[in-house]
């Protein structure tokens, strides 16, 4: 017997009964032999973590822009940390840990230089718009591996297409993910942004602890492992008791997030010192996307995959930059640079 088989006879054993199962995902859009060591699940962990999209989030800004010091998220340490919180809750319910941290490595591989203020700028400027988790779906369908694309089950791309909350509701039943693994991913999602953004702005010091609602201290604790541990208790406790129908957190824990997150918006996303940066990262991307759209055969040196239309070339090749990179390419093509006079006589 093979060693992923007895993986698989392992998730049938000590996996819930409402847990995806590797030997059932409704499969890839192209059939591939099976691998003999690794489930499904592993194997689009695997491909995500290798894919160059992923390396590339060790670059990308979370919250704050080219911060100062080692210890501020970037888009990276965040999908770790949305990993490490839909693994533990997985465990938790016996739901399968390697479809949940699939999921939560590839969420973000769309997530444009600059954080939201990259986004915003394409969604501006791109014809059709410009979404990070649509983009996410398009990574690993398509722009991977030279146009061939991850190959990714259906169960992972289903929870990559469908992590998004923006200021909509917690909890948004009308989104139909297809696992309650891919719930938990949602979930982890906004209990990571919220703890770890609230973690990085109070380092800054660009918000006091006594600046935090005291109502809200109480409930999510003084530190970040207690606010973690709050969360996750809560979705696991009330998962059980409704039945594993889906993932499930209190009423009260729900209200006390949309204050949560109310609060950030007011004064950690909308601060100043943030937005001042931001502007300016939204104009760079804007500036990048319309020299590009003129000057095709400069993005033709620069961009290897093209397809048939430009102008998601443009948008494919700026949304996969990391900020250094967009920076650097920005300052090549808008700065003038200094004349050298050699040999210059009087």
């Amino acid at each position: 017997m093979e060693i992923r088989q007895k993986l698989e006879l392992n998730e049938e054993k000590f996996l819930s009964a409402n847990a995806s199962q590797s030997s059932k995902t409704k499969g890839r859009d192209r059939k591939e032999k099976k691998c003999s060591l690794r489930t499904e699940y592993q194997r689009d962990r695997d491909r995500i973590i290798h894919s160059k999209s992923f390396r590339r989030l060790k670059d990308k800004t979370q919250v704050f822009l080219d911060p100062y010091g080692d210890h501020f998220r970037t888009r990276l340490t965040h999908v770790l940390e949305v990993s490490q919180i839909a693994r533990t809750i997985s465990r938790s319910l016996a739901l399968n840990e390697d479809l949940a941290e699939a999921i939560s490595l590839g969420h973000d591989l769309g997530h444009t230089p600059f954080g939201h203020a990259g986004e915003q700028a394409l969604d501006q400027v791109h014809k059709g718009g410009f979404k990070h988790y649509i983009q996410s779906l398009r990574i690993v369908e398509l722009l991977e591996k030279d146009g061939k694309g991850l190959n990714l089950t259906y169960e992972v791309k289903d929870g990559i297409s469908k992590h998004s909350k923006g200021t909509g509701p917690i909890i948004n039943k009308r989104l139909k993910i297809f696992t309650l693994e891919g719930q938990v991913v949602r979930l982890s999602d906004i209990f990571a942004y919220f703890t770890h953004d609230l973690d990085d702005a109070l380092r800054s010091s660009l918000i006091k602890k006594t600046d935090i609602p005291a109502r809200l201290l109480k409930f999510f604790g003084e530190k970040h492992s207690q606010r973690i541990s709050k969360v996750v208790s809560d979705t696991i406790k009330n998962t059980k008791e409704n039945d594993f129908k889906s993932i499930a957190i209190s009423d009260e824990l729900e209200a006390n997030l949309v204050d949560m997150r109310s609060f950030l918006f007011e004064k950690v996303y909308y601060h100043e010192k943030i937005k001042s940066n931001f502007d300016k990262a939204k104009q760079i991307l804007i500036d990048l996307y319309k020299y590009f759209l003129i000057n095709q055969s400069s993005l033709q040196e620069l961009y290897k995959y093209r397809s048939e239309n430009h102008e998601n070339d443009c948008c494919d090749f700026i949304a996969g930059m990391s900020d250094d990179f967009a920076l650097e390419i920005h300052k090549s093509i808008f700065v003038p640079k200094k004349w050298s006079f050699v040999d210059f006589k009087i």
